[in-house]
């Protein structure tokens, strides 16, 4: 005769969701201990009958009022009836791992040939309906651990998986070289097209990722394809390094050209000449070194005196180079200066370019100006006749 349990209670393992109690004959005292993390469902005859929550319960008709119905218990004593007890662990279980059975096939939507790639993952489970599980997955099974789970839906997980990975990256136009950036939103959008199929079946799917594709690598194609890419992106990342590299010379240089600058400003400064009488000083000396340098010896000024002027050089001799250059020798005897507010005035000025007043004298037309360098009756400049 089969020994008639006394207590009942979950004696499985935490990678467990749904464990049958061993023992199918009971008395009407006999104990149910329910954990925290788990259901307890009692069946008789193939029927599911009441469902059990976390605490110490004891197995008597009046706690469970479907068993009175099936059974005839007498009043009074202790009776066995014969029953089947299931325990359902609701705690959640993780790193579930999943796996495509075989390749995908698509197109590569940039470099337009044919590739097979993979998918793989975790995903973590729990029980929803305890009841609807037992109905419709378990039966008559002792055990539903996380592998039989899983290979129950292992046929809708490839179908669905495949199918959204392919379609997806069609419509995406997703580079397989870029597929990694996609693995966050494949999760997303995979988890909300199962959630609803799991639980039809009494499954909640807690989480779901995508965290592997499964590139065809060591295929020849796939291979030559691989190198294109990447050559391309290095010779991208060349030129731009390239330019970055101008950009910091033409900068460096910028930079030199400044400090240059405010040194030299300093060195002017300090020595006491200004930017405009160091021009005139160089252009001296380009002059010195021409072949009409005999133009400046017939001025009295030689190549030794030029290199000498010093700061002075951007005044009196600066217009004598001028002047010599120009032809003009109407000014060789020094500047001149207005009478009514003593401004220098620009060499044959009829006016004065500070007050306006008129510069004409007896040597001068007084139509145009002009200064006369010799004895005539009419102005050479505008044909007016001179006054002696």
């Amino acid at each position: 005769m089969a020994k008639i349990a006394d207590v009942i209670k979950y004696e499985g393992d935490n990678s467990t969701f749904i464990w049958k109690h061993p023992c199918e004959d009971f008395n009407t005292t006999t104990q149910l201990i329910v954990h925290e993390s788990q259901e307890a469902i009692l069946f008789s005859n193939g029927l599911a009958l009441d469902l059990f929550g976390p605490g110490k319960h004891t197995l008597e008709t009046e706690n469970i009022p479907l068993l009175g119905k099936l059974i005839n218990i007498p009043t009074g004593g202790e009776s066995p009836f014969h029953c089947e007890v299931y325990f359902i662990n609701k705690t959640e279980q993780m790193a579930i791992r999943w796996g495509t059975d075989s390749k995908v096939q698509y197109i590569e939507p940039t470099y337009k040939f044919p590739l097979s790639i993979g998918a793989s993952g975790e995903m973590s489970l729990s029980v929803a309906d305890s009841r609807k599980l037992l109905v419709k997955l378990v039966g008559t099974e002792p055990v539903l651990d996380r592998q039989r789970l899983t290979a129950y839906f292992r046929g809708i997980l490839m179908t669905k998986i495949k199918t959204f990975i392919a379609q997806a990256m069609k419509m995406n136009a997703i580079n397989i070289f870029e597929v990694d950036e996609r693995l966050e939103s494949f999760s997303t959008d995979l988890r909300t097209r199962l959630v609803p199929i799991f639980l039809d079946y009494g499954v909640k799917l807690n989480q779901f990722y995508v965290t592997t594709i499964v590139k065809p690598d060591g295929d020849p194609q796939y291979e030559k394809f691989k190198e294109l890419h990447f050559r391309q992106y290095a010779d991208i990342a060349e030129a731009k390094l390239d330019q970055q590299t101008s950009i910091i010379h033409a900068q460096t240089q910028a930079q030199k050209v400044v400090i240059d600058s405010q040194a030299q400003a300093a060195k002017r400064k300090q020595e006491g000449y200004t930017y405009q009488q160091e021009r005139s000083f160089d252009v001296a000396q380009d002059a010195a070194r021409n072949e009409s340098v005999g133009q400046f010896s017939n001025l009295g000024i030689g190549l030794g005196m030029i290199s000498g002027v010093g700061s002075s050089i951007g005044g009196t001799v600066g217009g004598m180079i001028s002047d010599a250059f120009s032809g003009d020798t109407t000014q060789t005897a020094g500047n001149k200066f207005c009478d009514q507010c003593g401004a220098e005035l620009s060499p044959g000025a009829a006016f004065c370019e500070q007050c306006g007043a008129p510069q004409i004298s007896l040597n001068a037309c007084k139509k145009c100006g002009f200064k006369f360098i010799k004895p005539g009756k009419f102005c050479p400049r505008c044909g007016a006749k001179r006054e002696d």
